[in-house]
């Protein structure tokens, strides 16, 4: 089963293991103090040269998350890791 992120209105947020077809219902409070959590689309972070660099290049991709990106995560030049 998927992992899928949810947010209180007062920025909190947790993480839950859930089917596919509950992933929009909302979430009662896990600490029980009445917020109603939502589910928000969840950021992922890729670095450079490892596992998921190659298996982005395998797939017909480039294995960057953005043109402009460096794989540090910086845009491409202010590191100083090359073009």
């Amino acid at each position: 089963m998927p992992i899928y992120e949810y947010a209180a209105t007062d920025g909190t947020k947790i993480e839950l293991i859930r089917p596919m077809a509950d992933a929009d219902k909302p979430v009662a409070d896990p600490e029980g103090k009445g917020r109603t959590f939502t589910r928000v689309m969840s950021t992922v972070a890729v670095g450079g040269g490892g596992a998921g660099a190659s298996a982005g290049a395998a797939a017909g991709g480039s294995g960057h998350v953005h043109s402009g990106m460096c794989g540090c995560g910086k845009r491409r030049g202010s590191c100083g890791g090359g073009a």
